[in-house]
């Protein structure tokens, strides 16, 4: 296997890896760690540079992906691994706004991003680009399912070697979805956090990429195209509020950073968004340090349909406790019951078809509202990552069964009144 080698990325904006500890910097290496501390480390760029060179124009003239932000990205050359990621329908949802009390909310759908259909796509976009430039020609993750379709669909485009590490429960669309690309899966009879301790250990023994391990300062980078995406949907704006799941934390901290960006180079004007998370109570720890006011994120073990985010030591917890809290957001959490409701009410009203992710999301979303902790008024975005065609055995049992009927007129009209009875019924059961 290829070890990974240093490069010195002359023309790019990208500068040095940071800690976010003590600020301490490093090369632009494979490394995720600071060694003085053991904070974690992140990109930082030439704002300066940004600030001359980068216009509205110079975005909407690029490639209708998530290329279109190649100088705010750590990628150093031209030859990145474009699949048609990005640029996803940022949906006006008039008809949950109404059912909810809202009067202006968005879904930011990346329920239909490409190529395996949920953000992680642009993660691994971003990773597997700056894999290739250090030199490495394996690539692997430990996943809890979207993580692992991406990184093998990516890999097959880019001609890369794959193998990716999964739990042994996880939802068989998520599993089909890998092994379609053929890479080599392994699944471990454990829990997330239990996968991902192990593939640190094989990451160290065999110089191994993983894309959110040793890679991962330049992988979660991938997630700011997020923020970016939804500033200039709206017109080159910011919204009032965003709510987003919080699995290890590292989207709600990039959607951050990548508002915070666009800022500071002069895209957007200057304006307070609050963030609130989403997660499951079955696997709640940065919930449930917000609601104890703790500055600590206690790890759990994860019981909750919500698989894709059922992290119990979210390595980047705290800064999103801390972003929460300085935006004047929220981090709550909901049953599995709310979650399938979540993914439901999402269906029928907008006809966007979630994950539990995303029902965990909508289910928060209506939550909050009901509480007080959102503005009718504000602009409201909720971020979708990821496709219900993943989970369907959490809807299972829970939504509605086809009427079967004999090929003649008076079979389809009885069966037609039939369902009209017990559409009224359940219309009653909502008034009463």
């Amino acid at each position: 296997m290829t070890q990974a080698k240093t490069l010195n990325p002359t023309a790019a904006t990208f500068k040095a890896l940071k800690c976010k500890e003590c600020g301490a910097e490093y090369e632009l290496a494979a490394s995720h760690v600071c060694e003085a501390c053991f904070g974690p480390l992140e990109v930082t760029y030439d704002y300066n540079t940004l600030r001359r060179s980068v216009t509205r124009e110079t975005i909407q003239s690029g490639p209708n992906s998530i290329w279109r932000y190649r100088s705010f990205l750590p990628v150093a050359t031209e030859n990145v691994i474009d699949v048609g990621t990005g640029m996803t329908p940022l949906v006006q949802a008039n008809r949950l706004a109404r059912r909810l009390g809202l009067k202006k909310l968005y879904i930011k759908n990346d329920a239909v991003n490409m190529p395996t259909l949920s953000f992680k796509d642009r993660v691994v976009s971003v990773a597997l680009s700056r894999a290739r430039e250090l030199g490495f020609s394996t690539v692997s993750c430990a996943s809890t399912g979207n993580l692992a379709n991406s990184t093998a669909a990516i890999a097959a485009h880019a001609g890369l070697d794959c193998c990716v590490f999964i739990p042994s429960d996880l939802e068989a669309g998520k599993v089909l979805g890998t092994l379609i690309y053929s890479p080599t899966v392994m699944a471990v009879q454990g829990n997330y956090d239990q996968v991902n301790r192990l593939c640190c250990e094989v990451a160290n023994t065999y110089g191994w990429e993983f894309v959110n391990i040793n890679l991962r300062p330049y992988y979660s980078e991938g997630s700011k195209t997020l923020g970016y995406e939804v500033a200039e949907q709206l017109g080159w704006q910011l919204p009032d509020h965003i709510v987003a799941p919080l699995a290890s934390g590292s989207l709600f901290t990039k959607i951050y950073k990548g508002f915070q960006e666009f800022i500071q180079v002069g895209l957007v004007e200057d304006k307070s968004v609050r963030f609130s998370g989403a997660q499951a109570e079955g696997c709640s720890p940065i919930a449930q340090a917000y609601k104890e006011g703790r500055e600590f994120v206690k790890p759990v073990k994860p019981n909750t349909i919500a698989k894709s985010i059922a992290i119990g030591n979210p390595a980047d917890g705290i800064y999103a406790l801390e972003i929460a809290r300085k935006t004047n957001g929220s981090i709550a959490s909901v049953t599995d019951a709310e979650i399938i409701e979540g993914i439901k009410l999402l269906a029928e009203t907008e006809g966007i078809f979630t994950e539990t992710a995303g029902g965990t999301t909508i289910a928060v979303l209506k939550k909050l509202v009901e509480a007080g902790k959102i503005d009718p008024d504000e602009t409201t975005v909720a971020y979708i990552t990821g496709n219900g065609l993943k989970t369907q055995e959490a809807v299972q049992g829970y939504i509605g069964e086809p009427l079967t009927i004999e090929a003649k007129l008076d079979s389809f009209e009885r069966a037609l009144e039939r369902s009209r009875t017990l559409e009224r019924l359940d219309w009653q059961q909502v008034l009463v």
